[in-house]
């Protein structure tokens, strides 16, 4: 997993007013959960901004007052309207502790069922999976060529070494449906045919109506 060092400092004081104080100088009050007791600290915008947007996940060197902690973002909370962030919760790493977290979904090849006119539906975007932090990927890679309409890819089928994988087993990462010219394609009719088709039918009924009328 890719790494990225944020510098931030310790929070002498904590409550909504200092919080406020601080984001209007555009620093973000956050926490840091895992040790022995929360540690509360401030770090500028700026120094957060790649890790918010973005898909990748970073282990993170947090420098605070001096002192590194291995640590991961666990939680962002965001201002009802505004597109502000208001709290950061990190959590602590340890060697020989697991940690839970969501990797982000990389889908590679083309599946047969796109080549055949059906449509790739990416179900789910990021897998939540625990493991130590040394086995964390940067991404899982799911490998969709044999991949035919109609046909998916479960949270079951998918295996990263040394990780568990804590979504519902049943849940479907990817899957390829069918869409209406690819339904066409298979009964041998084009999309006009079917709309002349379904005119007539239209009008088969509405004759019959009338002959029932009289």
């Amino acid at each position: 997993m890719k790494s990225v060092i944020v510098k931030g400092q310790k929070r002498e004081t904590v409550g909504k007013k200092e919080s406020k104080r601080l984001r209007s100088k555009e620093i973000v009050p956050a926490v840091l959960y895992g040790g022995e007791e929360p540690l509360h600290f401030a770090v500028p915008f700026s120094e957060i901004r790649q890790l918010i947007y973005t898909p990748n996940v970073y282990l993170i060197d947090l420098e605070i007052d001096g002192q590194v902690f291995k640590a991961i973002m666990q939680d962002i909370q965001w201002h009802a309207v505004e597109e502000q962030v208001l709290h950061i919760d990190f959590l602590s790493v340890q060697e020989d502790k697991p940690v839970k977290i969501d990797v982000p979904v990389n889908i590679t090849g083309l599946a047969k069922g796109i080549k055949m006119g059906g449509k790739l539906n990416k179900n789910l975007r990021r897998l939540k999976v625990k493991g130590l932090a040394k086995d964390l990927p940067d991404s899982v890679t799911i490998d969709v060529t044999e991949l035919g309409i109609g046909q998916s890819i479960k949270v079951s089928e998918v295996s990263i070494e040394n990780l568990d994988l804590l979504d519902t087993k049943s849940n479907v990462v990817v899957s390829v449906g069918i869409t209406r010219a690819a339904k066409s394609a298979a009964d041998g009719t084009s999309e006009d045919e079917e709309e002349a088709a379904e005119g007539e039918e239209t009008e088969e009924s509405k004759e019959s109506f009338k002959d029932s009328e009289s």
